[in-house]
């Protein structure tokens, strides 16, 4: 019976051992998030493995087991000698939430004179005061207390402050 496990991979191997497994002609999930990152004085959107170091597979591991074993790239099925088995309903939530196989998270919504933090960038950890978002962009003014003026960000690069 075919089911769904994890597969351990060597590091930033995933999309090597999921073509390969493919190739195989057994079926697999590599979730991956689109981050922002700062680097080198400006945001860049950078594509990583949701699970690093893992992927799923849909298989059969007294037919499969040997074979994923010494696929380049693997280290091992989760479970070892009693491989676990990963829920359905788990495989399909993720599913659900890619899109051309790129979770999303939702982003945060902020309330005008909510006050949040910057966890990013070369603010971080300065706080301020949500003013407004701007149309058609992932980005929004607030205003920052300690230049007693307004900066435009990246949403993704504030929190609410607790």
């Amino acid at each position: 019976m075919m089911n769904w496990y994890a597969i351990y991979t060597k590091p930033k191997s995933e999309d090597m051992v999921a073509m390969l497994l493919r190739g195989a002609e057994i079926e697999t999930l590599n979730p991956c998030i689109r981050t922002r990152r700062y680097c080198r004085k400006r945001y860049q959107d950078i594509i990583e493995p949701l699970f690093p170091c893992y992927i799923f597979a849909r298989l059969e591991p007294t037919l499969h087991g040997h074979m994923i074993t010494y696929t380049r790239g693997v280290r091992y099925i989760v479970g070892k000698e009693h491989p676990f088995l990963v829920p359905d309903e788990i495989i399909t939530s993720i599913q659900n939430g890619m899109e051309d196989g790129i979770i999303r998270p939702p982003a945060e919504q902020f309330e005008k004179g909510e006050k949040i933090v910057i966890n990013d960038g070369p603010f971080r950890d300065f706080s301020g005061v949500f003013e407004r978002d701007l149309p058609g962009r992932d980005r929004v003014i607030i205003l920052l207390n300690a230049l007693h003026g307004s900066l435009e960000l990246d949403r993704g690069a504030l929190r609410k402050l607790p």
